[in-house]
């Protein structure tokens, strides 16, 4: 299967870092590198042959030169662009790979294989680069012109058949393997980048999971509370508190309708916990509220710390049948690492209402899923602590 051109893109965001490369990028950067070293080998053995036996003859000196400004220029525009230009690579076959030699064999010298030797090293290098950059019927075209050059260059300077068939097998055995390499690698960049592509699919479907999920309990502990308040009568539905809760709620359908309700303000933890304790006297609940050493903590952490004690209050309210509920709600800094905020805060819910025997009653969607579930999603916990005429105590700890 041909693969043309694949840039390799490294977009800057202010402060941020250089965008992550595909695995078929990964694979076309590992193969400029590995043929540019193949390459810069075949170059040493060049630059060692001519700068110490053939210092005397200009003209390799020259082609030396030649070859070297050739292969900056392919290996470099590939370094920089992501893979190779095409068209470079048949200027380093035709002028490299099989121009060279014969330019060093016209120009004199005594005519035998190793006044055309290091030159003849450079059809491997070349052969390789064009095994991974061409496409179809280009690769063997270019190889077959490379082992031609061998077989008439070497005839001409009276090689024998050994000299012969060792440099036509490294021609193709380069070719070969380079092709080989170049068509494992790419099909396990294909692979790679499949895998990260299902990856990121299912972590879109568990952040569109974890948001229905949220707007669940944000239902279940506002609109389905109130709603259920209003069904029983225990409340007038014309009292100013009620239509104010209905109006907050009705914007939250509001905006959930629209897609818009992630975009919560940042809150504190006083503010959360001070939001919850007025949705519930809204609907009628006393609650005695106390605050100590409140400390600065995650957004996040304040908003499930406000939601868990907003749905511990729904029930005080529908299942304690007392009226009145107490909030405690105190923290230290001194757990904090570094000094950089944070630190342990325990708030409790508690009320004196008839209690139930935790063995017997299993925890409800409200408690399970608005409460508990809340404090975990945050490293938080929730504890229940209750027993038959004891009312019921509803501990909330950040972090665990």
């Amino acid at each position: 299967m041909a693969v043309g051109f694949v840039p390799i893109l490294r977009l800057r965001i202010p402060g941020g870092k250089p965008e992550a490369r595909s695995g078929l990028q990964r694979a076309q950067s590992f193969m400029i590198l590995a043929t540019l070293l193949y390459r810069a080998s075949h170059l040493t053995a060049g630059v060692v042959a001519v700068t110490k036996y053939q210092r005397d003859r200009p003209l390799h000196s020259a082609m030396l030169a030649v070859a070297l400004g050739l292969s900056a220029l392919s290996y470099g525009t590939a370094l920089r662009h992501g893979w190779f230009r095409r068209w470079h690579v048949w200027v380093d076959v035709l002028v490299v790979g099989c121009a060279l030699p014969f330019v060093l064999w016209a120009g004199g010298g005594v005519p035998e294989p190793s006044t055309i030797g290091w030159a003849m090293l450079l059809g491997g290098s070349a052969s390789a680069t064009a095994a991974i950059a061409f496409e179809r019927l280009h690769v063997p075209a270019a190889v077959l012109l490379l082992v031609v050059t061998h077989l008439v260059g070497y005839q001409m300077v009276g090689a024998g058949p050994a000299v012969h068939v060792g440099h036509v097998n490294s021609l193709l055995s380069s070719a070969v393997m380079a092709w080989v390499f170049w068509w494992y690698l790419r099909r396990q960049g294909q692979l790679l980048d499949d895998a990260n592509a299902r990856a990121l699919a299912a972590e879109a479907h568990k952040a569109r999971y974890a948001e229905r999920l949220e707007h669940h309990r944000k239902l279940h502990d506002t609109v389905l509370a109130t709603l259920t308040t209003l069904a029983a009568g225990g409340i007038d539905a014309n009292a100013a508190q009620v239509r104010e809760r209905c109006g907050r709620e009705a914007a939250y359908l509001r905006r959930l309708i629209e897609q818009t309700a992630d975009e919560v303000p940042e809150r504190r933890i006083g503010a959360a916990l001070e939001e919850a304790v007025g949705c519930a006297e809204s609907l009628g609940l006393r609650v005695t509220a106390r605050y100590h050493r409140l400390p600065d903590v995650p957004h996040e952490v304040a908003a499930a710390l406000g939601d868990a004690v907003r749905e511990a209050l729904n029930n005080v309210r529908r299942h304690a049948g007392t009226g009145h509920a107490y909030l405690t709600a105190a923290g230290s800094t001194e757990g904090a690492e570094g000094g950089q905020g944070g630190g342990e805060v325990v708030v409790t819910v508690v009320d004196r209402g008839p209690g139930f025997d935790p063995e017997q009653y299993a925890p409800g969607m409200g408690l399970r899923g608005s409460v508990c579930a809340r404090m975990a999603e945050v490293d938080g916990s929730a504890t229940v602590d209750t027993a038959p005429g004891e009312g019921v105590r509803v501990e909330l700890r950040w972090p665990r």
